[in-house]
């Protein structure tokens, strides 16, 4: 066997992410059970390590081999119990499963919210809360922490759009928080003064205690939120960001269609003083390259102006998908071509209508020496079951992490889920898996009229509700999501009902709601004609009346 110098053997793996997607054949090592739920890349097999755990979010594991979670409540989410929001799992067994599950931490009983990040470094582990992040002392061979944790830093930023404050720890120590924008682009003051202390990379110190934030620790700037942070092998750090919403908006520039597709999600290299491109900026993945947003003088892509001089990614996947996690194979138990990739987790769209809603999955990007080495796969599909919708989701890909023994903990925020992935032989390409089932067609149930409106426009505003991004947050079946309320209720909130009434709020917008976190723009961020809002108007009447005949 010829042995290749390393840029060589990096380039021919590489090569395996060409090969044509193949059926598993007879021959292939078999996986026990239905892998959770999930399809998977041939070769691999899946076992719900944990269930039913709550909102679980990003998750990190010890040298030891426990699996250590956060949990969130607070404005995203309402706690599924009052137990505490750090989770311990091991499996003592082998048998793929946590047989030992212990809570620590802040729980909502003692005021306590949770959060996104967590992290491992020094026999500590780095957990948020609320607007700090907090360290534990884990001596080895301890399961939870039995003393208080000391604060690393406190004061970050927990208003607007995204409060959570995802981070990552890299091997010099060094402490890389995201602090995600208030807004979606910011276009409400010139220049962007809130890129002073949001939307971007901030660094501390892991090993010292009692900091505390401000303006000066801004590391990288332009990333609108920054959730998964990852380390390759040479120690370059990657985090990946959510692309902006609302291109629908402006149709004079962009059809419905380049709204859901664009702009691009991505995987950035993380560099001191770089700045990203947020807000007057976003990445066109068919251009390959950064453009003008319309709020700053764009015109559906063909503007770069200032954007030539703002950092692009090192990869960019599919618009709206929402990346929350990273994660970077750096073990042995998977082929080749798997090591030294991008996992990424990808929590699911709200507003790609009139297309698909889409990710729900984990994807997997191959690399090379920084660079993408070949297209990316789709490694893991089916959490969402039948319906790929926020409200509706069976579960919705949050955290990834990679133990030392090689296997790929996925988490869900849905219900709490956490997989178990482990590669058990058969396929040494990196190719996707099975096609998953389109969804279930539903039967459509005859709505009432209105009084003034007639049958034809309920069925428009039925159309036109589903084109939109009304879905994203009211739920394809009116029934409400975590972000926007159900329209099926009959008791409305901010009018009296009636259609005219339904058609005023849905042209001013809800900017502050009372019991959900979801903003509505006005006419919910798309331009519509008058008599596209009383075809709406008559439709969410009609959604809202249908109980009662």
């Amino acid at each position: 066997m010829t042995i290749m110098p390393g840029n060589q053997r990096l380039l021919a793996a590489a090569t395996m992410f060409t090969a044509v997607a193949m059926a598993v054949s007879p021959a292939m090592a078999q996986c026990a059970g239905d892998n959770g739920g999930l399809t998977l890349a041939p070769g691999f097999c899946a076992t719900v390590f944990a269930d039913n755990l709550g909102h679980v979010r990003h998750m990190v594991v010890a040298p030891d081999g426990t699996l250590y979670a956060t949990s969130w409540g607070a404005a995203y989410y309402r706690p599924t119990s009052d137990g505490a929001f750090q989770i311990a799992l091991r499996d003592t067994t082998g048998a793929g499963r946590a047989d030992v599950v212990r809570r620590f931490g802040a729980s909502p009983g003692k005021g306590g919210a949770g959060g996104t990040g967590i992290g491992f470094h020094k026999s500590g582990l780095y957990v948020e809360e609320k607007d700090r992040i907090l360290r534990y002392e884990l001596p080895a061979g301890q399961l939870v922490p039995t003393g208080e944790p000391s604060v690393v830093v406190s004061g970050l930023p927990i208003t607007g759009n995204h409060p959570m404050h995802p981070f990552g720890i890299s091997a010099r120590s060094d402490l890389f928080v995201d602090l995600g924008s208030i807004t979606n682009v910011c276009n409400s003051d010139d220049p962007c003064t809130e890129k002073k202390t949001r939307a971007g990379i901030w660094r501390y110190d892991a090993d010292k205690t009692g900091q505390v934030f401000s303006a000066r620790e801004r590391y990288a700037s332009g990333l609108r939120n920054g959730e998964g942070f990852a380390f390759d092998a040479a120690g370059r750090a990657y985090v990946t960001q959510h692309g902006r919403d609302q291109l629908q908006g402006w149709q004079r520039f962009y059809t419905l269609e380049q709204g859901a597709e664009l702009p691009a999600e991505e995987v950035v290299e993380l560099k001191q003083g770089a700045d990203y491109g947020w807000p007057e900026c976003y990445y066109d993945q068919d251009q390959k390259k950064l453009v003008l947003a319309p709020e700053y003088g764009g015109n559906g892509g063909k503007k770069v102006g200032l954007c030539a001089e703002r950092q692009g990614p090192v990869a960019a996947f599919p618009g709206h998908w929402a990346p929350n996690d990273l994660a970077i194979y750096l073990g042995t138990r998977f082929p080749a071509a798997y090591r030294g990739g991008l996992f990424v987790a990808f929590h699911g769209s709200w507003n790609r209508a009139p297309l698909p809603q889409g990710g729900y999955n984990v994807v997997f990007q191959p690399m090379a020496d920084g660079k993408t080495a070949g297209p990316y796969i789709v490694f893991a599909d089916g959490f969402a079951g039948a319906y790929k919708e926020p409200g509706r989701a069976a579960h919705r890909p949050t955290g990834l992490a990679v133990a030392p023994d090689g296997a790929l903990f996925i988490s869900d925020d849905v219900k709490g889920r956490i997989w178990r992935v482990t590669y058990q032989g058969g396929s040494s390409s990196a190719t996707g898996p099975a096609q998953v089932s389109a969804p279930p067609t539903e039967r459509k149930v005859p709505l009432p009229i209105p009084p003034g409106s007639t049958a034809e426009q309920v069925a428009a505003g039925d159309r036109l509700y589903h084109a939109q991004a009304c879905i994203g947050c009211h739920g394809s079946d009116g029934a409400g999501t975590p972000v926007g309320p159900p329209l099926k209720a009959d008791a409305f909130a901010w009018s009296d009902g009636s259609v005219a009434g339904i058609a005023s709020i849905i042209e001013k917008g809800v900017p502050k709601p009372k019991r959900y976190r979801g903003a509505m723009p006005p006419s919910g961020g798309a331009q519509l004609s008058k008599e596209q809002l009383a075809e709406m108007a008559a439709y969410v009447w009609a959604l809202s009346h249908a109980n009662n005949r």
